[in-house]
């Protein structure tokens, strides 16, 4: 026959049980979310001050299981327009530029642009399941006056599949299943966060960047396993409660 204090060491092990299982629940749950969530097509910097130049690159996982990504396509904004956006080269892909001429020239320190670069389109090479690719760009000079760029992004799959990365958070609602990569400009002097892939906060809410998702989330999932754990604890304290009784 057991002694109390017997009793009371396995009360404590099996209410040890009880928490780690919920625990581990909760873990896999975030991870999941969260791995998810950095499945978006991303832009790296996050954040760049206005007027600066800077180097871009749009982060472009494969989502398929059995096709291979062979085609992306990023619109560049031209309410705001970049003066000067050159496509570093990729090996494997192909980089086609679409230009607009300009109604108002961009006048930058190397001179007075009247076109702007509207859309970059790469192709000729795969993802292949299980992979991801990085594209870069030259922007040079970011905007000012204006807080933030949004770039939507079209990914074509081998078999037909296409994913428009083209949605921004709308107020009262849920994250977009599909968020546009988004840059935030910071005043100049202000501190522009960096970041590649999902990592790092957005400074603007409405951006709606897969970061803002991922925290999302995160935080439901990490929510979740708590609530998880107030059950398992409350469970274990009636254990105790029924056996002292």
């Amino acid at each position: 026959m057991a002694t109390p204090r017997e009793r009371r060491q396995g009360h404590r092990a099996r209410g040890a049980r009880r928490v780690a299982i919920v625990l581990g629940g909760a873990a896999i749950g975030v991870l999941a979310l969260a791995g998810t969530a950095f499945a978006h097509v991303t832009i790296s910097p996050q954040s760049a001050p206005q007027g600066s130049t800077a180097e871009l690159t749009f982060r472009v996982p494969n989502e398929e299981s059995s096709a291979a990504t062979i085609e992306l396509q990023v619109q560049v904004p031209i309410a705001h327009p970049i003066a000067q956006f050159l496509v570093k080269p990729v090996p494997g892909w192909t980089s086609t530029v679409q230009t607009v001429t300009l109604a108002k020239p961009v006048v930058t320190d190397d001179g007075s642009f009247s076109t702007a670069v509207s859309e970059v389109t790469w192709t000729g090479g795969k993802i292949l399941p299980g992979q991801y690719q990085d594209f870069s760009v030259s922007a040079d000079p970011l905007p000012a006056g204006v807080g933030q760029l949004v770039f939507k992004a079209i990914q074509t799959y081998s078999n037909g599949d296409v994913v428009r990365w083209i949605d921004l958070p709308q107020a009262g609602q849920p994250a977009p299943e599909h968020p546009a990569p988004v840059l935030i400009l910071t005043p100049v002097g202000a501190t522009a966060g960096s970041g590649s892939g999902g990592s790092g906060a957005q400074a603007d809410p409405a951006a709606g960047g897969s970061d803002t998702t991922a925290l999302a989330l995160g935080a439901a999932g990490l929510a979740a396993g708590l609530l998880g754990l107030a059950a398992g604890g409350s469970a274990w304290l009636r254990d105790r409660r029924g056996r002292r009784s």
